[in-house]
């Protein structure tokens, strides 16, 4: 089967939340997933209810199985290298150059990290070296932890990992960008300041050990908080006319939408809430906005 009336790019927690309200909505759908998630590394995943210390990957398999059962569901791992508008839906082009037709399209792959080019950070990624207090911190609570930030990105995230633990430094790899009440805030909780740059996270197995400074000098940690940059997989979503935000993710309305009719998006490609949680969340909205959509055309 080549056309559908609805192709999700990407098949992990949005994608698949996505694909079972359509499901069970009868609706034919098609997934099409890189089998290369963002958090393949991370062992376990929290804050999410029912589910919480559960690996990311056996989270995913059982929500494949259970949207599989519907059978207008089908799944194939390829990757998206193109997309255009058709006058009543959507064609889409697969690496393996399959090509797709759905009268709706649902965006659901996630961004890519770009993780600093530090020895040892990428092996310590979502592990140790970690980004959300929501998603890792209570592991780490109490332990000594490092904040990698500067500027209003380091007082964003230092209260909440204060909650945590107050065993906390932050690293600004160069000079401080805060301000002088924000300066007080810091001698007021304790929290330390490093300005070396970091040279290499000592690990063993993603389990950070210490970290060692460009100056020779090396400190213990067990966490290091970090938001790093990011970028989309593909650039085909803009290539269709699909406005980015501020952020530099998709941009959608409270349903989901996309500026461009018919395409909606969800997951980490829509907002800084990196969770399974709120992945999965915005993936049923968007099941339920698209089979509206398609049920309202044909009423």
């Amino acid at each position: 089967m080549k056309s559908y009336e609805v192709i999700i790019v990407g098949g992990s927690y949005a994608g698949l939340s996505a694909a079972m309200a359509l499901g069970r909505s009868l609706r034919h759908v098609l997934i099409i997933d890189s089998g290369n998630p963002c958090n393949k590394q991370t062992p376990h995943s929290h804050n999410f209810i029912t589910q919480d210390g559960e690996t990311p990957s056996k989270i995913a398999a059982k929500a494949k199985e259970q949207v599989l059962n519907y059978k207008n569901v089908q799944f194939i791992e390829d990757v998206v290298v193109n997309g255009k508008k058709l006058p009543n839906g959507f064609e889409i082009l697969t690496k393996s150059l399959q090509k797709f037709t759905s009268k709706k399209l649902v965006l659901a792959m996630g961004i890519k990290d770009v993780l600093p080019k530090i020895k040892g950070f990428e092996a310590c990624w979502g592990i140790t070296a970690i980004h959300c207090p929501y998603c890792h911190g209570y592991e780490f609570k109490n332990e000594k932890t490092g904040i990698l930030a500067n500027g209003d990105q380091a007082m964003h995230l230092l209260p909440l990992v204060h909650n945590l633990t107050k065993n906390l430094t932050l690293l600004t790899q160069g000079k401080p960008d805060i301000t002088e009440q924000q300066r007080t805030k810091l001698i007021k909780n304790n929290v330390g300041i490093r300005t070396q740059a970091i040279v290499e996270l000592i690990h063993e197995n993603g389990h950070l050990k210490t970290i060692l400074f460009e100056d020779g000098s090396i400190e213990h940690f067990t966490a290091l908080y970090a938001q790093v940059p990011f970028k989309l997989h593909s650039n085909f979503p803009m290539e269709m006319g699909c406005q980015l935000d501020e952020t530099g993710r998709l941009q959608v309305n409270p349903f989901q939408q996309t500026n461009i009719k018919g395409i909606y998006a969800c997951g980490d490609l829509t907002s800084r809430m990196r969770s399974v949680a709120y992945a999965s969340a915005t993936g049923n909205i968007v099941g339920a906005m698209v089979n509206m959509e398609l049920a309202n055309e044909v009423f």
